[in-house]
């Protein structure tokens, strides 16, 4: 699929600042799309939606399908009705610019349970059809994700491959019993569930509005500890007890020296042919009723991806592995159309993997603050093609300040010889230089608009705890800022 040339800002809406210690899909939510449309941008790039576990990363989600509570607004739910104002008196004393996801895993459910309470005292109120059609609509992932949480909770929040062996191994009378037990359980998640997506689809209808397109993240991989492997455990690597035989990961390259070990389960890709891709048919449809373009995280990884024995400790020793390679996207393409999709090519990219974006003609990333090694390094602006998608950097990354505080010195160096600038603006000066390359799509994180240094970075690959926590100031969408924008973007015709 062919893209306009555009531009848009990277922020998850857990950045976004709010009242509430995590930012959320309410006001501030709406004031960015505002600030977007008003800046001439086209695009706003988030990370995936789905709940997040331990280690709070939303690359390590317990459902590919489903949407992350935390997010649900407490300003919506009171506009709804849902909520009254004395439902948000004595909250915690949230910690500034920061999210703790320690004190949001225990102050946001007590609210969806109040909102539930209220719910269910109006079993005649005017949303009872539409959750119910929502149910309904979204059975073939909802039904196993709900009964999943609410086993989790169950078993004390354990691994299913540690829960009892009935039900770990989805025995049909152990399921009925635990559906039967656990029915006001799996209501409330179900029932979450719905003011997620209730919440989002408004969103995301106000950001059409607007002439905004959502660019959404969909990991390749999906996590062990998820709906998705205890439900489809013949789709994965998995040995008896329910444990991963193989793992994910990538070898040592620039993000980290030990290779990064992911620990996903791995998909038996000859099962999912012979089901003709089926469970990937419906995840990216369903994703594409979430968002409007996809980036699918570690793409190279459909070529050919990093095989790490179980239980292995780093990801430094393990084997290349042949992907399904172009059968899968033929696959979906011919259930759905058109696919409006970015490749994330980054990390060892082999000519295999090249030739499978071109195949399918989808753009590539390309990040610039990996540019600055010579000038025969493809990540320069002078050597990108039209279709490609260049960013400062991602979430990844250090901020751009962060990068130029920390690079080696020749890099440094060469990074002035380029650009012919000096050190008085960084982050402002690569964002310039990335809106005015040939690349279709320009984005830059909301740090680097911002001059933030390495202290607002969201990740660190390879490090466990201490991630996804950055949070925008109240008063970061200035007018200033906004004339700055709206100028790059008329300048560069994005």
């Amino acid at each position: 699929m062919k893209f306009p040339r555009s531009s848009g800002i990277l922020i998850h809406p857990t950045s976004f600042p709010g009242p509430y210690g995590i930012g959320d899909l309410g006001p501030a939510a709406y004031k960015f799309i505002d600030f977007l449309t008003e800046t001439g941008s086209k695009l706003w790039q988030v990370l995936p939606l789905g709940p997040t576990g331990y280690g709070d990363s939303p690359y390590q989600c317990f459902s590919a399908f489903a949407g992350n509570p935390y997010l649900v607004s407490p300003d919506v739910l009171i506009e709804q009705g849902l909520l009254a104002p004395s439902d948000l008196e004595n909250q915690p004393e949230w910690p500034q610019n920061a999210v703790d996801f320690g004190m949001i895993f225990h102050w946001k459910p007590a609210l969806l349970e109040k909102a539930y309470t209220r719910f269910e005292s109006t079993p005649n109120g005017t949303i009872r059809p539409e959750f119910d059609s929502f149910c309904t609509e979204n059975s073939s992932w909802l039904e196993d994700y709900a009964l999943f949480i609410a086993l989790k909770s169950a078993n004390g929040g354990s691994g299913w491959n540690n829960w009892p062996d009935p039900i770990r191994k989805r025995e049909p009378a152990a399921l009925d019993e635990a559906r039967r037990t656990l029915a006001g359980q799996i209501t409330r998640v179900k029932f979450a569930q719905f003011l997620f997506f209730r919440q989002w689809n408004a969103l995301r209808a106000y950001a059409h509005q607007k002439g905004i397109q959502i660019i959404g993240d969909a990991p390749i991989f999906v996590s062990m500890d998820s709906a998705d492997a205890w439900a489809n455990p013949e789709l994965f690597f998995l040995d008896e007890s329910g444990n991963p035989t193989v793992v994910a990961g990538v070898p040592p390259d620039y993000f980290s020296t030990t290779g990064q070990l992911w620990g996903n389960p791995l998909y038996r890709w000859d099962v999912h042919k012979a089901t003709g891709y089926q469970w990937w048919i419906e995840r990216i449809k369903f994703t594409l009723k979430t968002i409007d373009i996809v980036r699918i995280d570690h793409f190279r990884g459909f070529a050919g991806y990093w095989e790490v024995p179980g239980g292995a400790p780093t990801a430094e020793h393990g084997r290349w592995v042949p992907g399904p390679g172009i059968d899968l996207f033929i696959a979906i393409r011919n259930a759905l159309g058109a696919l409006p999709i970015i490749a994330e090519d980054l990390g060892e990219i082999t000519p295999d993997v090249i030739e499978l974006r071109d195949a399918l003609e989808l753009p590539g990333m390309k990040i610039y603050q990996f540019a600055f090694s010579g000038p025969k390094n493809p990540f320069l602006p002078h050597h990108y093609p039209e279709n490609c998608v260049v960013y400062t950097g991602t979430h990844d990354n250090d901020t751009a300040l962060g990068w130029y505080r920390t690079c080696p010195a020749e890099e440094r160096d060469f990074y002035h010889r380029y650009t012919n600038r000096d050190n008085h603006d960084i982050p402002g000066d690569m964002i310039r230089a990335v809106w005015a390359s040939v690349a279709v799509m320009s984005l830059a994180p909301m740090q680097d608009f911002l001059g933030m240094g390495g202290e607002s970075r969201m990740n660190f690959p390879g490090r466990a705890a201490g991630n996804w926590t950055w949070r925008m100031p109240a008063e970061a969408l200035s007018e200033n800022l906004k004339n700055r924008i709206r100028e790059l973007n008329f300048l560069y015709q994005r």
